[in-house]
């Protein structure tokens, strides 16, 4: 169970990265709480983009659909406003973060918390699984199906499951009382080869 609430986001967007002009289509944010989703956030956001065809056909996302979608501004203005100040999570966060950050900036807002990122935490506590792509961890952790992958949404539930999973091994197998978002930042930081030392110390707290 985590200490205090975090919240799980996943983006659908037109590419990979703002910085080539990718914009967001999608986002999706669940709040947890007590090792449970308590909340929930999503909305399709039409920022002018264009969707190249073979994102449509990733994420069954369409220029129709975004046409009468609510404008980026305004999904962005909401979504801030819901997630506030909490900690912020996501799989491979790193595209994430880029886009969280690119599309607060341009509505002149500025992200205030860190993000931690289950990817990499699942590379290093769930070194077993077949691979650590978000849907293949969680068929393998025998987690829920939450929809459609490549949905904001669907991706951002799946990604929190996964989160409560792995702080429950942290707590039930290798013994660490407290699970917060500053740890799970501070041990996505740890090489995998050191995982097994950085726990034990962990635990003499």
């Amino acid at each position: 169970m985590l200490e205090a609430p975090i919240a799980v986001l996943d983006f659908e967007t037109t590419g990979m990265s703002p910085a080539q002009q990718a914009r967001a289509t999608e986002i999706g944010v669940v709040i947890v709480e007590g090792g449970q989703i308590v909340a929930r956030y999503q909305s399709l956001m039409n920022s002018g983009a264009w969707v190249p065809p073979f994102i449509e056909q990733l994420t069954g996302i369409s220029n129709a659909m975004l046409r009468s979608a609510p404008p980026a501004a305004q999904v962005m203005n909401e979504v801030a406003d819901f997630v506030g100040d909490i900690p912020l999570l996501a799989h491979n966060a790193a595209f994430d973060q880029k886009f969280w950050d690119a599309e607060l900036a341009l509505i002149r807002r500025q992200r205030v918390q860190p993000f931690a990122c289950s990817l990499l935490l699942a590379r290093r506590l769930l070194p077993q699984a077949p691979n650590h792509k978000l849907g293949t961890l969680n068929r393998w952790a025998q987690l829920p199906d939450t929809g459609k992958a490549h949905r904001a949404l669907a991706d951002a539930e799946m990604a929190a499951n996964l989160t409560c999973f792995m702080a429950a091994l942290l707590r039930e197998r290798h013994g660490l009382a407290k699970v917060s978002h500053e740890l799970l930042c501070s041990l996505q930081k740890v090489p995998a080869a050191k995982m097994a030392q950085a726990l034990q110390r962990l635990r003499g707290f």
